[in-house]
């Protein structure tokens, strides 16, 4: 669980990615050295930020740019791509229509998932069924999405090999029935400056995302250079800011990881606080186990944390549609 830490440490993967489908790759020195300091952010903070993730600048920032650009377009423009229950919760919520808690959120979105089709999973899948709704302007915007998606779901699954070897587990550990044909989740999220007024018919505070948990396994934030607003809060209930590191994403670990570490790693509550002038974009990327994946502790973790299983399974889908179900104002 998370522990009393001050900052939130900063890891060059390259190392990890280089050898990343190497079957001995455990045993090269470079990678042993990112496979620890994995394990010590996941254990001490549960965030990190990685360096040397292979993803262009150029896109990085292409895609932080054009979510701008959506999210200036007229209120009545946006509302084309509408979120409902009808669309699978997909498309875009105004402010203060996301709920954390209770309360609501003072950020716009667009939600995007996996595309699940008619039938794929039964009545565990139905809640969740239907395409992304992209918006036809920007030009060109769902390629770069989608292109961004693909990029994103590739390093993830390399950072987990990094984490399953830290955790002593072969470099495949969380493939196969566990996330070996990952689901994702996808918000792109925009945050009114600390001086607009938001729409007049919402309660306005400096909250742009409550205090949360992520759901999955593992969670990639761009999010804009010059802004700081994202907060972690350590043991002693300090909240902890992780400030924009240019080149870099804030990584974070999910309830999913939580389950199958049995706490050994934990997802920590993180925030967002809106104090800017100027109008902030996140961008993050959530990678998932198999929707249909039934997730228990793993015995080597239970065995590592003193023999006894501390958290009962979870269907990853039947947790994912509950919480996107709560936290939707319909």
């Amino acid at each position: 669980m998370a522990t009393e830490f001050k900052f939130i440490p900063l890891i060059d993967i390259s190392a990890l990615l280089e050898k990343w489908d190497d079957p001995n790759m455990a045993q090269d020195q470079a990678v042993a050295q990112v496979v620890r300091q994995l394990d010590q952010a996941c254990r001490e903070a549960g965030f990190f930020y990685v360096k040397g993730h292979g993803i262009p600048d150029s896109l990085v920032k292409e895609i932080r740019s054009i979510s701008h650009k959506f999210f200036d377009l007229p209120y009545e423009e946006k509302l084309k791509i509408k979120l409902s229950a009808a669309s699978g919760y997909r498309g875009y919520q105004h402010v203060g229509e996301n709920i954390t808690k209770g309360v609501p959120d003072m950020h716009e979105a667009i939600d995007c998932y996996r595309e699940v089709k008619h039938g794929m999973y039964g009545t565990l899948g139905e809640a969740m069924e239907g395409p992304n709704l992209w918006p036809n302007d920007p030009p060109n915007f769902k390629k770069l999405m989608e292109e961004y998606i693909e990029l994103c779901t590739d390093l993830s699954r390399k950072i987990m090999r990094g984490i399953a070897l830290a955790l002593g587990g072969s470099m495949d550990a969380f493939e196969g029935n566990r996330a070996g044909d990952p689901f994702w989740v996808f918000r792109i999220i925009g945050y009114p400056s600390a001086s607009s007024d938001h729409h007049q018919e919402m309660p306005k505070n400096d909250v742009g995302c409550g205090a949360h948990t992520d759901y999955g396994l593992l969670t990639l934030v761009n999010q804009d250079d010059d802004i700081t607003a994202l907060q972690v809060r350590n043991s002693n209930g300090e909240w902890i800011s992780a400030a924009p590191i240019p080149g870099t994403f804030v990584c974070n670990i999910g309830d999913m990881l939580k389950i199958l570490t049995n706490g050994l790693y934990d997802s920590t509550l993180h925030r967002v606080i809106i104090k800017s002038p100027k109008y902030r974009v996140c961008v993050a990327y959530f990678y998932e186990p198999n929707f249909d994946a039934a997730i228990e502790p793993l015995d080597m973790c239970v065995k590592r944390t003193g023999g006894t299983k501390k958290f009962e399974g979870a269907v990853y889908g039947k947790h994912l549609v509950s919480k996107v179900q709560t936290n939707f104002v319909k």
